[in-house]
């Protein structure tokens, strides 16, 4: 078994295991997920995201089973890192190689973790105007996040090859991208609403599958005189996947911007999944105090949209990775540290 086989079901087992311990531990309580829960599995998921960049760090050679300069050199091109390297020092060219693909996995993760806060808006709205109670969230996320694992997966594999074998793709991306920073930017402070009886999920799901007309506890299925019936828990579910597949139409093309190697595109976004739900309960009681992240947010995918437009330009200005980072950082800083400088009148989820 190569390497790479062995390096991918490694994680692959570790993210089960890890979903399974997150599953076990809180779906039999009845009690919401506490604030000190939420931070303690939040500073758990970020350790590990720490972890595995510290992993890619010393060992990321192994990811793509390069054991010469040629199939170094070979991956350099094929993934666009465009890094220099010298076929006379191969352990000083993997050492570069190594440090440059960490560097895109944390860069990856911090892109990730930070656009999921958008998504956590739509999640909080979706929650309060189906009236779920707060006891029910975490099954309803858990199972969310499973999914949403699933459908980036095959979004990130579908886009890594389109971008091979077509790369003007990515100015397509770059383009969607600056487009929808704009369109969020000038959309800032608009009020969203989740209709409960007219949104498309509901219409779809009403037509096709017998509906029960009230919550059955954390039930998503119930069963009457010998009817199976989903539950409006259930259609809560449906409508945080079709969620999460609108966000993934952004988020996969922002990571693209950043790394071009599937498999990074892919450990940086199940980190980031993986850890929303803690960041979920961390910030719903307190997400309007950071009213400015919206716009940090749009000035974010219009940055990393004209960097994927610019190219192998980017860095002749120098735009490198490691200069996107400290970018990406201080975008998410200075909104954070607006919006508690220059607080606004509670009562409003949505961001200015």
């Amino acid at each position: 078994m190569s390497t790479e086989i062995e390096f991918i079901a490694g994680f692959l087992v570790f993210i089960a295991l890890m979903l399974a311990i997150d599953l076990g531990l809180f779906s039999k309580s009845d009690k919401p997920v506490s604030l000190t829960q939420a931070g303690i599995m939040s500073g758990v998921w970020v350790a590990l995201a720490l972890g595995f960049y510290a992993l890619i760090y010393n060992y990321g050679h192994l990811l793509h089973n390069i054991h010469d300069f040629a199939g170094l050199q070979q991956i350099n091109l094929s993934h666009f890192h465009r890094l220099k390297l010298n076929p006379n020092d191969f352990e000083g060219s993997l050492d570069i190689y190594r440090k440059n693909l960490s560097l895109e996995f944390i860069t990856g993760y911090i892109v990730e973790y930070a656009l999921s806060v958008d998504n956590i808006f739509v999640m909080i709205l979706i929650f309060t105007a189906f009236s779920v109670e707060q006891k029910h969230y975490h099954k309803v996320l858990i199972w969310g996040i499973i999914g949403a694992v699933i459908m980036r997966l095959l979004f990130i594999f579908i886009g890594s090859s389109l971008i091979s074998r077509f790369h003007w793709v990515l100015y397509i991306f770059g383009a969607f991208l600056v487009y929808t920073g704009i369109m969020m930017f000038v959309n800032r402070n608009k009020e969203d609403e989740v209709d409960t009886q007219n949104h498309p999920v509901v219409k779809f799901a009403s037509k096709y599958f017998a509906v029960y007309p009230q919550f059955s506890g954390d039930q998503f299925f119930v069963k009457i005189d010998k009817k199976r019936m989903i539950t409006p828990l259930f259609l809560v579910l449906l409508i945080i996947e079709v969620t999460d597949l609108v966000f993934a139409v952004d988020s996969i093309p922002a990571i693209f911007s950043v790394t071009k190697d599937p498999y990074i595109v892919f450990f940086s976004n199940i980190f980031a999944i993986l850890g929303l739900r803690s960041m979920f309960f961390l910030l719903v009681n307190v997400m309007d105090k950071f009213h400015y992240l919206k716009t940090g947010l749009a000035v974010l995918l219009a940055f990393i949209g004209l960097k994927m437009l610019a190219g192998e330009y980017a860095e002749h200005v120098g735009i490198t990775t490691t200069t996107s980072l400290f970018i990406i950082l201080g975008i998410l800083a200075v909104s954070i540290v607006a919006s508690l400088v220059f607080p606004k009148p509670p009562g409003s989820l949505k961001g200015e």
